[in-house]
């Protein structure tokens, strides 16, 4: 080459194609006119037009893996929506509990490019690979130049997946929770009808103590007021095991007993511990008498007004105790079928439920002297912590007509089964134990508690008198063929606008108590009486050991 000869260079361009083949620039060498060098870059015009079959593949094979190595920047990166995909790869990340995924891409068609997901989702303990199908399009990214990306759509996540719906593992539901007996029977209201209604209260309290798991699922949900939608169960849950102090074989015979009338309940305890044996009612579902009732309970309510006059010294089962038609304390009380018995004893009173010899008491006793003894000693209007919502008993202090009429169960007194139940339970026992269906050990709940036992000289006397009562009183009829030992009262509770009173039993055989009432039944003895004495037949098992 010799010196001071001019060389001109022309004009060479070069293509040079990335590594990720995502774009492409032209390099230009300019001569000044001075005679200086130079290189300077320039853009060249926007790619335009479909993605290549190459570009496709490429793209989705990059996306793919940074998606599954964990790498959402770099994988958002690859879409031409860098902060959608941000949210929604890190929500599959975080809510949807996808530990790792894997992808096996497929044949591209045109733009699109299927691929198969295995996604591993691990929740605790709960680990399970959720596999489906998905599909992603390549688009050119206008705002870039025009490279290749995929184009951004929450479906690329999963088909189903839309705007304003995220994916999410967790609980579906509460535990299942089988409610079984006190001897481990499953509990199923349609062999027990009367716990239709009990059963799911119990399951809403304590399901959560019964030992049970969940069901866990990758749930597609979406705004509020919109049901989720299960797309994969990682666990089916585990049902918790509920156990109550229901006797399935009780609560048989007591369903049975209750289904001969239109209109009955009953309900069964044991008594030394409190423990809800059975719990039946002739009128299936609605409202259940058996635990909520609030009527008059008639000459039942004599057990407790007769614990009052034995503690306090003024009655003794031998002392005599004339049983007049008639007796007269702020309105003229008489007795069923206006029966007398002018020799009688309190005993013979309370066997044959004499109204008017327990009248004769009304003024000697203070207005609240049968509520304190109601509550004090039976727990009537405590606060009682079934495991269910109950009526606790009502005895309310009165004066005048009204302290008469409390008595014999008049008036004002209220009373369920379950309470007159539990009342026939404590005479058995001799102190107040307050039902309960669910063990509280389970929870730590506290049961309510009496203030006091009845005394014993009171309570042996009053078994004395329940027994006579049972034996060849009033309740003799229906208590025939019970052994062991056994104690009765009847009841007619008189109830305005009604042409025939409520039939009211309540008794006890052996650590068993039951109470019953038959709605307009008439007299107690006829009507609720074989109620609570076939339900009394019916043995009930030990069950587990129990506090309370």
């Amino acid at each position: 080459m010799r010196t001071g000869a001019k060389i001109a260079i022309g004009v060479a361009t070069v293509t040079v194609v990335g590594a990720a083949g995502l774009g492409a620039y032209n390099l230009v060498d300019a001569v000044t006119g001075d005679g200086a060098g130079g290189l300077r870059a320039e853009a060249a015009p926007a790619r335009t037009g479909p993605p290549t079959s190459g570009e496709t593949e490429k793209t989705a094979r990059d996306f793919l893996a940074a998606w599954a190595a964990g790498n959402t920047g770099k994988a958002a990166g690859l879409t031409d929506d860098v902060q959608a995909a941000t949210t929604a790869l890190t929500a599959y990340r975080d809510s949807a509990h996808v530990e790792k995924v894997t992808f096996k891409q497929g044949t591209a068609v045109g733009t699109k490019v299927p691929f198969s997901v295995s996604a591993e989702v691990v929740l605790g303990k709960q680990r399970t690979t959720w596999a489906y199908d998905s599909s992603l399009d390549v688009v050119r990214a206008t705002a870039d130049g025009g490279r290749a990306k995929v184009g951004w759509r929450p479906a690329v996540v999963h088909p189903e997946l839309t705007a304003g719906r995220t994916l999410r593992t967790g609980a579906t539901e509460e535990p299942k929770v089988v409610a079984v007996d006190r001897g481990g029977a499953e509990l199923d209201p349609k062999d027990h009808p009367s716990l239709a209604s009990v059963l799911p209260d119990l399951r809403k309290k304590y399901g959560e103590k019964a030992g049970g798991e969940p069901a866990v699922a990758v749930r597609l949900e979406g705004p509020a007021g919109t049901a989720p939608k299960n797309l994969h169960v990682v666990s089916e849950g585990k049902p918790g095991k509920l156990r109550t102090t229901i006797d399935a074989g009780v609560q048989r015979a007591a369903e049975a007993a209750v289904n001969r009338y239109n209109d009955a309940s009953v309900v069964a305890v044991k008594a030394s511990t409190g423990e809800i044996l059975a719990v039946a009612n002739s009128k299936k579902g609605g409202f259940n008498a058996a635990l909520g009732g609030t009527t008059a309970p008639g000459s039942t309510m004599k057990i407790v007004t007769s614990a009052l006059l034995l503690e306090q010294g003024k009655a003794a089962p031998a002392k005599s105790l004339p049983c007049p038609k008639n007796a007269t304390y702020g309105m003229t009380f008489h007795n069923v079928e206006n029966s007398e018995n002018p020799r009688a004893t309190f005993a013979q009173d309370f066997a044959a439920s004499c109204n008017t010899a327990f009248i004769s008491f009304a003024g000697q006793l203070s207005d609240s002297a049968l509520a304190d003894e109601a509550r004090d000693v039976f727990g009537i209007g405590l606060d009682w912590k079934t495991g269910v919502p109950t009526f606790d008993g009502r005895v309310p202090t009165d004066g005048g007509a009204g302290r008469a009429a409390a008595l014999i169960g008049q008036g004002r007194v209220q009373m369920s089964p379950l309470n007159m139940a539990s009342i026939a339970a404590t005479v058995r026992e001799g102190s107040f134990h307050q039902p309960y269906f669910v063990d509280p050990s389970l929870d730590g709940r506290q049961l309510a508690r009496a203030a006091r036992p009845l005394a014993p000289g009171a309570a042996r006397d009053l078994r004395s008198m329940m027994r006579l009562t049972a034996v060849s009183g009033t309740g003799a009829k229906a208590m025939a063929g019970l052994g062991g030992e056994i104690g009765a009262k009847t009841g007619s509770a008189e109830v305005d606008g009604q042409t025939a009173p409520n039939g009211w039993f309540a008794a006890y055989r052996n650590d068993v108590a039951a109470a019953a009432v038959v709605p307009q039944g008439g007299h107690g003895g006829d009507s609720a009486g074989p109620v609570v004495a076939a339900v009394l037949r019916a043995e009930a098992r030990p069950g587990p050991e129990v506090t309370g």
